[in-house]
């Protein structure tokens, strides 16, 4: 219990620091940008591939990454089937809104979280991978298949176009340079672990901070046509997203540990990376914003009661 408290605090405490900072505007107008890109360019990409570089391949590649995949495409689903099927939503929304409901924030919270609470950044180290290496590629291909539509409803091809920016993003380099080396067991010399020893030190409360400053003027649920679809998308990420984690996880048979990771991983908030999408894409921004919000503060006692429940 003491370690579920302390985790808490002292994530809680840097976001709440960076909320206050944005509300006294003590770094100025341009902060919240100037941060975004930092952690986005240069501390992210270093954090990544230092929690993969230096993970356990057996950790990396164990059943916590099935089990979170499978949990995280039992939630899109059922987003998918409500939202398509029975609301008629158009695809890009669809897809935005399946991303609130099971793509989780993994590394700006994942990494503390598990590092505080479950006692190794490294186990945030499966989602991460397949998130950004199987399902971010996938989300960005509809996406600009969608957005890129002409008038006579024909999609045109731009497969190559995602391609090269997806491997162009500095995260995804990031976390695949990381996994590389941990799978040819190269040993970095000092010269060079050092430095981005160092500048991964620097990103989770860079990221914290960030975070917190994010949170200040937000303002949720005045847009009434999301509503429904940002209310059915909270409530699948807080509740059945775990939920599928734990019963995916009892046909794994993974242990008490093993069960305690996948669940609390699957209860994280919805990543942020899910509004980028939507702001890049010019698709569901409300929704995504939205959802980002609510399940931020909604995830705290989910979280908490996985923690206390299953054994921390």
């Amino acid at each position: 219990m003491n370690g579920v408290l302390i985790g808490f605090a002292v994530v809680g405490l840097a976001i709440l620091t960076g909320y206050v900072v944005a509300r006294i505007d003590l770094l100025g107008p341009h902060a919240r940008y100037v941060l975004s890109r930092l952690t986005f360019f240069v501390l992210n990409p270093f954090l990544l591939f230092s929690v993969l570089a230096e993970a356990d391949l057996e950790l990396l590649f164990s059943a916590l990454l099935p089990v979170s995949a499978l949990a995280a495409l039992a939630t899109f689903a059922a987003y998918a089937l409500i939202a398509r099927l029975a609301w008629k939503r158009p695809l890009g929304e669809v897809v935005v809104g399946a991303l609130g409901a099971g793509y989780v924030n993994g590394n700006n919270i994942g990494i503390p979280i598990a590092t505080y609470l479950l006692g190794d950044g490294a186990y945030a180290a499966p989602v991460i991978l397949v998130q950004l290496l199987v399902i971010t590629p996938v989300v960005l291909t509809i996406l600009d298949g969608v957005s890129s539509r002409t008038t006579d409803g024909q999609h045109a091809g731009h497969l190559g176009t995602v391609m090269r920016r997806t491997l162009r993003n500095p995260m995804i380099v990031g976390a695949a340079l990381g996994v590389l080396v941990a799978v040819t067991g190269i040993e970095l010399p000092p010269i060079v672990a050092e430095p981005i020893g160092l500048l991964a030190g620097a990103a989770v409360p860079i990221l914290l901070l960030s975070f917190g400053m994010s949170l200040h003027g937000q303002r949720v649920l005045t847009t009434r046509a999301s509503r429904p679809d940002v209310l059915l998308a909270t409530a699948l990420k807080l509740l059945l997203m775990p939920l599928a984690a734990w019963g995916i996880g009892l046909l794994f048979g993974l242990g008490p540990h093993a069960m305690l990771v996948v669940v609390v991983l699957a209860s994280l908030p919805s990543a942020q990376n899910v509004f980028n999408y939507a702001q890049r894409y010019d698709v569901g921004e409300v929704l995504a914003r939205d959802v980002v919000f609510l399940t931020t503060f909604g995830c705290l006692p989910v979280v908490f009661a996985a923690a206390v429940l299953l054994g921390a």
